[in-house]
Parts: C-alpha cells; sequence; structure tokens
C-alpha cells in the first residue's frame, strides 16, 4: 500500500513538474486550486471506498462468499450512479466554485477548463479507485500496485505531449490526466474479469437490505472525505489571499509533504483492512494489536521521512517554482509541519481501526472536529495575526490536538459495540 501510494504521490509529482516547467507557476497554481475542488466534489463519492473497504473485508472476514458478490455488485451500481451525478453537476458548477473560493482572476480561465475537463472523466476516476479498493478489502495490497504504475508511466508520457506536442496547454494536462486514469482503469478492470481476482457478477438491482447498509455507512464516509476536502479547500482559501506567489509555492508545499503523507495513509489502509476482517472474525485481541504496531510504525517512518523532507525543502521546491515569494513561503511552510506529520499520522491509524467497526459516523464527528473546529480557525486567526507563516503553524497545532481527541475516543469510545449486518440475522 505505501509502494501503491508512492506511485500515486509521484503521478502527481510528475503532473505538477511538467505543468510548472512547461506553463509556469500561474499554470502550476490553476492546477493546485482545481485539485482542491476536484477532490472536494468527488470526496463523496470516493468516500464510499471506505465504507467498501469495512463492509467487503468485514464480509471477508466471516468468510461469507454470497455476502461477499451481493454487497460487491450492490456498491458498483449505486457508486457508479452516483459519480455520474457527481460529473454532471460538478462540470455545470466548476466557475462558480472557483469564484466562491476566491480563486485569484489570473488563475481562474485555466484553473476552470481544467476542473471541467477531469469532471468529464470523473466515472473513470471512480473506477480506477474502486478496483484498488475492492482487492484490499480481500487482502490483495499487491495487484493494485500494476494498475497505479499503468496510470503513473502514461500519464509522464501522455502530459508533454498532449501540453507541448499537440499545444493544448493547461488543457492537455487534464486530458492527459482523464485518459491515463481511464485506461489504468480499462487495464484493471481485464486483470480482475480474468484473473478471477474478487466475485464481480454482472450488475443488477441490489436488495433493499444492502442499499440500507450501504447507505447507513457510505453516506457518513463521503461526508467524512467532504469535510476533509472541504477543510483542504477552507484552508486554499486562506492562501489564496496572500496572492499567486504564496499559491504557487503551497502547490508546490503540497506536493513534497503529500510523500511524507505517504506511510500515514498507507496505514490507516491497512490497519482498516486488517482490523475489518479479525472484527468480522470477532478476534478483538488482534484487533488491537494491529492498532498498537500501526502507531508504532507511524512514529518511526514518519519521523525518518521528516529528516529528508526538511534537509531537502529548498531544492524541492524549487523543481516547481522559481520566483522567490513561492520559494520563501514552500520552503517555510515544509519546515513548519514535518516533524507534527507522526501526529496527524495517529488519526489516520486510530481512525482506519474505527472505521473498521463501522463506526463511520463517529469518525465523521472527529473529522469535523480536526478541520472545521480546530485547522481551519487555528490557520485563519494565525494566517491574520502573523501573516502568511501562520498557515503553517495552525495546520500544525491543529494536528497535534486532533490526534489526542482521535485516541480519547479510541480508548474510551464505543465503536467496539458496532454490528453491520444485526439486520440480515433478523428473521
Amino acid at each position: 500500500m505505501m509502494l501503491a501510494n508512492l506511485l500515486q504521490v509521484s503521478y502527481q509529482f510528475v503532473d505538477s513538474l511538467w505543468v510548472s516547467n512547461l506553463l509556469g507557476a500561474n499554470a502550476l497554481g490553476a492546477v493546485s486550486v482545481s485539485g482542491t475542488v476536484i477532490f472536494t466534489v468527488l470526496s463523496f463519492i470516493l468516500g464510499f471506498n471506505n465504507a467498501a473497504l469495512t463492509i467487503l473485508s468485514q464480509q471477508k472476514g466471516k468468510q461469507d462468499e454470497s455476502g461477499l458478490k451481493r454487497y460487491l455488485n450492490a456498491f458498483v451500481v449505486l457508486m457508479s450512479l452516483l459519480a455520474l451525478a457527481l460529473g454532471a453537476v460538478g462540470f455545470a458548477a466548476s466557475e462558480a466554485i472557483l469564484a466562491w473560493m476566491g480563486t485569484p482572476q489570473a488563475l481562474m480561465p485555466e484553473a476552470a477548463v481544467y476542473l471541467q475537463i477531469n469532471f468529464a472523466g470523473v466515472l473513470f476516476v471512480f473506477g480506477y479507485n474502486f478496483i484498488s479498493t475492492v482487492l484490499r478489502a480481500l487482502g490483495d495490497s499487491r495487484t493494485p500496485l500494476r494498475f497505479v504504475f499503468a496510470a503513473v508511466v502514461l500519464n509522464a508520457v501522455l502530459d508533454p505531449l498532449f501540453i507541448s506536442g499537440f499545444h493544448l496547454g493547461i488543457q492537455g494536462a487534464a486530458y492527459a490526466t482523464v485518459l491515463s486514469q481511464s485506461l489504468a482503469f480499462i487495464y484493471g478492470l481485464i486483470v480482475i474479469l480474468r484473473g478471477r481476482l474478487a466475485p464481480f457478477t454482472v450488475p443488477h438491482l441490489p436488495k433493499l437490505s444492502e442499499i440500507k447498509l450501504i447507505f447507513r455507512l457510505g453516506i457518513p464516509a463521503g461526508l467524512q472525505m467532504m469535510v476533509i476536502s472541504a477543510g483542504s479547500m477552507a484552508i486554499m482559501s486562506v492562501v489564496n489571499s496572500f496572492g499567486e506567489g504564496v499559491v504557487a509555492g503551497y502547490g508546490a508545499a503540497q506536493r513534497l509533504d503529500s510523500i511524507l503523507m505517504i506511510p500515514a495513509q498507507a496505514l490507516g489502509m491497512a490497519v482498516n483492512s486488517m482490523a475489518g476482517q479479525n472484527i468480522g472474525a470477532k478476534l478483538w485481541q488482534r484487533v488491537h494489536q494491529i492498532a498498537k504496531y500501526g502507531l508504532m510504525l507511524n512514529l518511526g517512518i514518519m519521523l525518518s521521512t521528516a529528516v529528508l523532507l526538511v534537509s531537502f525543502a529548498d531544492i524541492g521546491i524549487r523543481l516547481f517554482v522559481a520566483e522567490e515569494t513561492a520559494l520563501r513561503f514552500g520552503s517555510d511552510y515544509l519546515r513548519i509541519l514535518a516533524f507534527l506529520y507522526p501526529f496527524l499520522g495517529i488519526n489516520f491509524v486510530l481512525n482506519g481501526i474505527v472505521r473498521a467497526s463501522g463506526a463511520m459516523f463517529q469518525v465523521l464527528v472527529l473529522n469535523i472536529i480536526s478541520f472545521w473546529v480546530l485547522r481551519y480557525p487555528l490557520t485563519y486567526l494565525l494566517a491574520n495575526l502573523l501573516g502568511e507563516r501562520g498557515i503553517g503553524y495552525g495546520i500544525g497545532i491543529s494536528f497535534v490536538i486532533s490526534s489526542m481527541v482521535a485516541f480519547g475516543y479510541y480508548r474510551f469510545g464505543k465503536w467496539k459495540e458496532r454490528e453491520l449486518f444485526a439486520e440480515e440475522k433478523t428473521p
């Protein structure tokens, strides 16, 4: 999972390198702003992946092959319909969303066209992510590497071809992204069907009980992702208030600190899948061992990665931008946050364990506290008091406090009392 996440980050990394070097800092800023919007609007659908991971991993732990097939079909039908609807709405509302965010006027035209093209390919983005989630729920974290690798290679080749070769500019970057993920999805579908790696069936109307459980978990799981991404979009509005230079520096820094987040994100997915299977099998002692070792790995790996990131912060930022304001802000931001990311990693690990039980609403509340009670208010306040440096300080302080809240709920909360499939036992 860490390797898959590394490849996914390298996808964004290479994409940003081509955009910034071929089209300039403003284009990178436009992609950064649009990327935040894309993730926010798509997050509701992508959040259903967390529900899929929980339900399918528990079915795997129960060794219920019939239930696994039924819920897999239900997810395919429901998420495809949601993805199509959300793509259409997002395409139509692109400019309005960017204007609401306070996007600098100089970035607006490029950001809008980049956003609309990405929304046009939303179904493929959904499929590309969903196939990997299914395999991880079943305990296969290796095969998804092939799909992510295919997307990375395709994007690295198509970006310069479409941007400069076909003279499409930022539209070319968007087309390259959509096409590479579309082809990776088709490749993944062929691999999973030919190898019978998951019990997919011809899509058919799911049962009402399946729909109810998926929405009972999927809606709060989707809202979790929306809370996270909307919080990121709100913070982006604070960044936007400091002008194009800071926006470009923030975009470059986001590409680099996303590397630091790879272990935490992978550990969160791994413990979700592992805990889900063990909860399905009623092996609670193993669930707590998974949490313990996940936290230990988070601390060791992320501190080591932070040292590397801080050491090469200036060099990394220069890969994307050359303008002095952007360079200074990006480097300062990384140095402020690097050693505070292990606290954010605690959230990923413990929320992954809690989510595996099906306590999606509780994790939603934890995310609301993390982003809207802590991160955005602290960032807004400290940015007003300290200027652009306050952005990093506000975000970093929120990491520390929210990790304490997550640990408190893991230790004392009632998440262990959840039972997902109780309704199915009712005659």
